[in-house]
């Protein structure tokens, strides 16, 4: 249908007979407007020029509290809004020049508080209220939501809720039996790209169910698993968890590498030592050394880190791929790393500067032939930026860039070039934001293998429940051994 030029804004003499509320309201929308059009401008170039925040609180905006709530509101019902307005066909060429208003003043019109005539925009909308919630309608009975909230959570995590993912333990049970049990009380159906990985419908409750109890299978998300299995590490390797804790991923390489060799478990704090300890128990492996200290601390050259084979390193991050909630989720510009927000920005930075220094490090390690590095996070500042700031070192080292499961569709940023050999997944499509990254390197020498860089002495393997230390040398080591100055900021249990 052809629709009325949108005029320019109303009168002085119709803003006047307003209400005080009502011409706040109406700003408001102006405002809010010209906020989402800033976002979206950058959002299309997946570089935005500040966050939704920073934009708000900058002098210009006279009203930031309704501004930012209606921002917001319309981001958070964007796709939705934007499939009414193409199933009620109201809007055409010269309304979608100024698609931005249109948006804040549908999302106030369908769910909000817009209700006077005054503004070409509420005029339009209002006249067109019956058509607009008529789609509405049939967009939720299409998607069967039984609300306007349940019909968001849908468009913000895809037509499906995050299944249930279990991982087996293989050191205690296995994959078979632990679907014949787990079957008793659900649908259960094996992962398509990791064998020992299970999944259940969402919302399936395991928290009580004596496998997860023993340790026999462990609640773990999909893409957490696929950073030690992208490792790869072999049965008897010496293998380096560089930030260890709460230890999933630990006891997941111990499985994979079925408790045969050696992982030495790295972990600063101390509170999470010890749940890493709890998790290490739990899985009943007995190949893991758990180290309290700094990774950056170890002195690669020094036994038994110099004999270090693999090295998982995960460390802190910003967590963004795990922030469901986030409003700047939704948009490409987040996915890319580009918020703008000066204190987040500061804070992205410091994470990358230790980021870099971290994946420096465990690059030096004299025998480390494999090396992941993954985060949670979405932003490209943690992820493909530090990978391409640490690959002229890699190569002079030896290491290049490998696709770690290659049939994977998600990949790196197309920032440099090899990008695509890097892997994502999707916070939307794949419920979490990961990154994994993959360093191997070239022409290893196997001849001859590589010595056991601990004694095999299960009484000095084992994590028990005794407050007795020792350092991870392979022997026992007194304070006053040469190795003692080296390991003096590190606690090994």
């Amino acid at each position: 249908m052809r629709s009325s030029a949108p005029s320019a804004a109303a009168s002085k003499a119709d803003i006047r007979r307003l209400s005080n509320a009502e011409r706040s309201a109406y700003f408001a929308r102006r405002e809010a407007a010209k906020v989402l059009r800033c976002v979206l401008q950058g959002d299309a170039r997946r570089r935005a020029v500040g966050s939704v925040k920073s934009l708000v609180y900058s002098p210009s905006v006279r009203n930031k509290r309704a501004t930012f709530a209606l921002v917001c509101q319309t981001l958070k019902h964007l796709p939705i809004i934007k499939q009414i307005l193409e199933d009620a066909d109201i809007v055409n060429s010269k309304w979608k020049r100024k698609e931005d208003l249109l948006f804040i003043v549908t999302y106030d019109v369908l769910f909000g508080q817009a209700k006077q005539s005054i503004g070409d925009a509420e005029k339009f909308l209002i006249h067109h209220k019956i058509k607009l919630q008529s789609a509405l309608e049939q967009l939720l009975s299409r998607k069967k939501a039984n609300g306007i909230d349940e019909l968001t959570a849908i468009y913000q995590t895809g037509d499906a809720p995050k299944p249930r993912y279990v991982r087996v333990n293989t050191l205690k049970l296995d994959i078979g039996y632990a679907m014949l049990e787990l079957d008793k009380l659900t649908k259960v159906q094996k992962d398509g790209l990791l064998p020992d990985l299970l999944i259940l419908p969402a919302g399936t409750d395991l928290h009580d169910h004596p496998l997860v109890l023993n340790g026999s299978v462990f609640m773990q998300g999909k893409a957490s698993c696929m950073v030690a299995a992208a490792l790869r590490p072999e049965p008897g390797w010496a293998v380096l968890d560089a930030c260890s804790a709460p230890g999933n991923k630990t006891v997941h390489l111990a499985a994979l590498m079925r408790d045969e060799g050696e992982i030495i478990a790295c972990e600063l704090n101390e509170q999470r030592v010890n749940r890493l300890e709890d998790t290490i128990r739990l899985s009943g492996a007995s190949n893991i050394h758990v180290v309290h200290g700094d990774f950056l601390n170890l002195t690669p050259s020094v036994h038994p880190y110099n004999k270090v084979q693999a090295i998982l390193l995960d460390p802190s991050c910003s967590g963004s791929g795990t922030s469901a909630e986030r409003l700047d989720h939704l948009l490409p510009s987040y996915t890319a790393g580009h918020a703008a927000d000066g204190t987040e920005i500061a804070r992205l930075n410091k994470l990358a500067a230790f980021q870099k220094k971290a994946l420096t490090h465990a690059l030096s390690f004299p025998s480390v032939e494999r090396v992941v590095y993954s985060t949670c996070s979405v932003h490209q500042i943690e992820n493909e930026d530090v990978v391409q700031s640490i690959l002229p070192l890699a190569a002079s080292l030896g290491f290049r860039l490998e696709a770690p499961f290659p049939q994977w569709s998600h990949r790196g940023l197309p920032v440099f070039e090899g990008a695509e050999k890097l892997l994502r997944t999707d916070p939307l499509e794949d419920r979490e934001g990961f990154f994994i990254a993959l360093f191997v390197k070239e022409h290893v020498d196997r001849h001859g293998g590589i010595a056991p860089a601990f004694s095999t002495r299960k009484t000095n393997r084992r994590v028990s429940g005794s407050t007795k230390k020792r350092f991870v040398t392979g022997t026992k080591l007194s304070r006053s051994s040469n190795h003692a100055d080296q390991l003096k900021s590190l606690r090994v249990i």
